[in-house]
């Protein structure tokens, strides 16, 4: 199994390496061919030319687009990002600060996704056939076409200004300081003991990260019903029907395991969208993620930080489809043989 493993990791590195490359190279040369001047937003509007000329060498912009390209990706590969622009700090200490909020608000809405997905697409498979199916679809269908950034509209108004109940603005509350360890607030949280800080921390993420779950959970739902529907009439489930065993124990111990992985695949393939879903939400609740990162580098034409940003988006995504693919390969039985 664990060489299985390891050749599914080889394969997809020698597919991942060359499409991050083609990857870098057109959001460097976009970024570059953009009708915007980086440092005519922070430089000061009386400053001489040649300080602007010099403050553009600074940060290697007055040479051509290719052999720009080639120094900063000879830099990442030794482990270099360089200099943010507009944040005065350097863009590895900015993607290290930022990167660990919008992973562990992804791993959170993902978690109530799963849940909600899971437990309403079994009871629209157990409620089949009846009014209640009917209900349940539609209730689905006109959860998909809310969008994310809808749903925490939805739930700021409703959770957070009308009942008052959640918070809806930052990471923690301003009155706790956070333990500087991994960079992941419940983690830092648990190792420091720090049960009020963990509340805090689990009270301001509930919000947005259920605002992402809910404009996914529909998905799971429908996927995982159709699934079911369709393994429930192979030979193996007949077989177990005629040998007297019900319907919950064939569900739960036989038809599960086969329909399950149909939506394992769907989790892993929206996973992506649902990570860069974080950006909007990032910015309606004030979460000091890696999309707010990103957002304020826009505003302030800071290509480092854009480019950097961007490529650590493609980075996370493309590790989740390859992680989805050694557990689909894991409980595939099928696959192991071929």
């Amino acid at each position: 199994m664990l060489r299985l493993i390891l050749a599914i990791l080889l394969r997809r590195l020698i597919v991942v390496i060359p499409m991050l490359l083609i990857v870098s190279v057109m959001i460097f040369v976009i970024l570059r061919l953009l009708p915007v001047d980086p440092i005519a937003m922070i430089i000061s509007p009386t400053a001489l030319p040649d300080e602007v000329e010099a403050m553009r060498a600074y940060h290697g912009l007055d040479k051509p687009i290719p052999v720009q390209y080639l120094i900063w990706i000879g830099n990442v590969f030794q482990g270099d990002f360089g200099n943010a622009i507009s944040f005065r700090d350097s863009v590895m200490n900015l993607i290290a600060e930022t990167l660990p909020v919008t992973i562990e608000l992804a791993l959170f809405a993902l978690f109530f996704a799963i849940v909600i997905g899971f437990g309403a697409g079994l009871y629209m498979f157990h409620v089949r056939g009846t009014v209640r199916e009917t209900v349940a679809d539609v209730t689905s269908i006109g959860m998909l076409s809310l969008a994310d950034f809808l749903w925490a509209l939805i739930l700021m108004l409703l959770v957070g200004v009308q009942w008052k109940l959640l918070p809806f603005s930052g990471r923690y509350g301003p009155e706790f300081i956070a333990p500087d360890i991994t960079g992941f607030i419940f983690l830092d949280a648990i190792i420091t003991l720090n049960g009020p800080l963990l509340l805090s921390a689990l009270e301001h993420i509930l919000l947005p990260a259920l605002a992402l779950a809910l404009a996914f959970a529909p998905l799971i739902m429908r996927v995982l019903k159709a699934s079911l529907s369709e393994v429930m009439t192979e030979d193996y489930i007949t077989l177990a029907r005629l040998r007297g065993i019900g319907e919950k124990r064939i569900l739960l111990r036989h038809a599960l395991k086969n329909g399950v992985l149909p939506t394992l695949t769907l989790v892993g393939v929206q996973f992506g969208f649902l990570f860069g879903g974080t950006l909007l939400i990032e910015i309606i609740f004030a979460y000091p993620g890696l999309g707010n990162l990103m957002v304020r580098a826009i505003r302030n034409t800071d290509l480092p930080v854009i480019q950097m940003a961007a490529l650590t988006y493609c980075v996370v995504v493309l590790a989740s489809n390859t992680v989805v693919d050694v557990f689909y390969v894991v409980l595939n039985p099928k696959l192991r043989k071929e």
